[in-house]
C-alpha cells in the first residue's frame, strides 16, 4: 500500500476488521527491499552493518548487533553475559515465553517475580528472589511501558548481577531522560522486529550494549562462534582463507533485505509511535475512570511507545464473553499473556499455579485492543463504541 494513501484499518459497517496489531509497509519499504534483491548481497552484507549503526544512533547506544529474531537476541544476550548451567535468571511471568526460555537454553533456572498493577516486574519484590545462584535480571517493558529501571539497577549493582532489558515491546520508549536501548541502566537491551511491533523487518531482532567486550561476544555467538578477524586468531600465521570457531555459536544471522526494510522503517519510527500514542490517548479519554474498565498508567518518568493497549475487565468470565462479543463485531483482540510458568512445559518442570498471583489476576482480566498506525480515528471510535456496547452483553 502507498504511504500517500494509507488504507484504513477497517471499513464502515459489519465488514470492518480490526486486529490487535498490523504492520505498515509502504512503497518506500518495498523499493528498499527490491534494491537489495537486485544487488550482490542478500545476507551478511553492507545493509546489516548499516542497520546496526543507524539503530544504535537512534537509541543512543555504542553498539548494536542485528539477529534473526527477538528470541535469538535474548539467547545470545544471555550467552554474552556469561549465563551458564546451575545459575538462575530472574524475569517477569507476564511476557512471551522467550523471556524465560532463554534461561533454559543456557541450562539455567528461570525465577519469576510478580508484577505490579501495570504488568511490570515489581522491583520491590526482586531482592527477595535473589540467591547465590542468581546471575541475570531480565525486566520486561510490557506493552511498551518501561519498567522502573533505576532501582532495578541499584539492586543489580548491590548483588553484582547482569541486567538485560527485554524491550521487544518498547522500541522508541523512554525512561526518565533516556531512550530505551541506550543501556544507561543495563548491560544489554533486546528488541524484536516482528510485524506487529513498532518497526518490522518481517522477523528480526537487535541487541544493544555499551560494552565492547559484550559486543564482540555477540558477533561471535551470532555466527556459529566463528571469527574471520586475524587479530583475534588463537592460531595465527594462517592463509587468507582461514577462520576459527572459538565458541559453540549459532546461525542467528539476519538478511540484508530484512535490514533494508528495517532501515526504511526506522526513518518513520517516530511517526509510527506518535500515531500509536494518539490512538492510546483516544482510548484513555474514553475509558479513564470507568468503574469496570482498567487501563495502564503512564507516570512522569516514562514514555510509552504502545506496542499493545491492554484493557482489563472485572474477571475471566467477563473477559471471555467480551472477547467473543468483540469478534462478532470484527474486532480481533488478543490476550497478553498467559503467565509463562502456567504453560504445560513449565508445569512439567515443577512450577505451580499461584506462584505470582498478581500476574495471574492480570492475565485473567486482560484484553489487548487494536492499536497500529494504519488505524484512523473512526476505527478507534468504532472500537470504543463496541467496548461500551459489549459491557451490556458481557456483564
Amino acid at each position: 500500500m502507498s504511504k500517500k494513501e494509507p488504507t484504513p484499518g477497517g471499513v464502515t459497517g459489519p465488514q470492518r476488521s480490526l486486529s490487535y496489531g498490523r504492520q505498515w509497509i509502504d512503497d518506500q519499504d518495498i523499493a528498499a527491499v527490491v534494491e537489495v534483491l537486485k544487488s550482490d548481497f542478500l545476507t551478511t552484507g553492507p545493509k546489516v552493518k548499516e542497520f546496526e549503526e543507524k539503530f544504535s544512533q537512534y537509541v543512543g547506544s555504542k553498539y548494536a548487533v542485528a539477529v534473526s529474531n527477538g528470541t535469538a537476541a535474548l539467547h545470545v544476550a544471555c550467552l554474552a553475559s556469561g549465563l551458564s548451567q546451575r545459575q538462575e535468571l530472574i524475569t517477569s511471568p507476564l511476557t512471551f515465553a522467550a523471556s524465560a526460555n532463554c534461561a533454559l537454553y543456557c541450562g539455567t533456572t528461570p525465577v519469576f517475580v510478580d508484577v505490579d498493577n501495570n504488568g511490570l516486574i515489581d522491583e520491590e519484590k526482586i531482592e527477595r528472589k535473589i540467591t547465590r545462584k542468581t546471575r541475570v535480571i531480565i525486566p520486561v517493558h510490557y506493552s511498551g511501558l518501561p519498567c522502573d529501571m533505576e532501582p532495578i539497577q541499584k539492586i543489580a549493582q548491590k548483588h553484582h548481577l547482569v541486567i538485560i532489558e527485554d524491550a521487544c515491546h518498547a522500541i522508541g520508549a523512554r525512561y526518565k531522560q533516556t531512550r530505551i536501548g541506550d543501556c544507561t541502566f543495563s548491560d544489554q537491551t533486546v528488541f524484536s522486529f516482528h510485524p506487529v511491533k513498532q518497526l518490522t523487518t518481517g522477523e528480526g531482532g537487535m541487541i544493544t550494549t555499551n560494552s565492547k567486550e559484550i559486543y564482540e561476544k555477540l558477533l561471535l555467538f551470532r555466527n556459529h562462534g566463528i571469527t574471520k578477524d586475524p587479530q583475534k586468531y588463537i592460531n595465527p600465521n594462517q592463509g587468507p582463507w582461514y577462520h576459527e570457531m572459538q565458541n559453540l555459536g549459532f546461525n542467528y544471522r539476519i538478511t540484508d533485505f530484512q535490514c533494508a526494510l528495517g532501515i526504511s522503517q526506522l526513518k518513520k519510527i517516530d511517526t509510527y509511535i506518535e500515531k500509536r500514542r494518539q490512538i492510546a490517548k483516544q482510548y484513555d479519554d474514553a475509558f479513564q475512570g470507568h468503574e469496570t474498565l482498567e487501563i495502564l498508567t503512564e507516570n512522569p518518568n516514562v514514555w510509552n511507545s504502545y506496542h499493545l493497549y491492554p484493557l482489563r475487565v472485572n474477571d475471566a468470565e467477563t473477559r471471555l464473553r467480551f472477547f467473543n462479543f468483540l469478534r462478532t463485531k470484527g474486532i480481533f483482540c488478543q490476550v497478553h499473556y498467559i503467565p509463562v510458568y502456567l504453560h504445560p512445559y513449565y508445569q512439567s518442570l515443577g512450577y505451580k499455579e499461584g506462584l505470582c498471583p498478581c500476574a495471574e489476576n492480570f492475565y485473567q482480566r486482560e484484553l489487548s485492543l487494536p492499536i497500529y498506525p494504519l488505524m484512523n480515528k473512526n476505527d478507534v471510535a468504532y472500537v470504543i463504541e463496541q467496548i461500551f456496547s459489549g459491557l451490556n452483553e458481557a456483564v
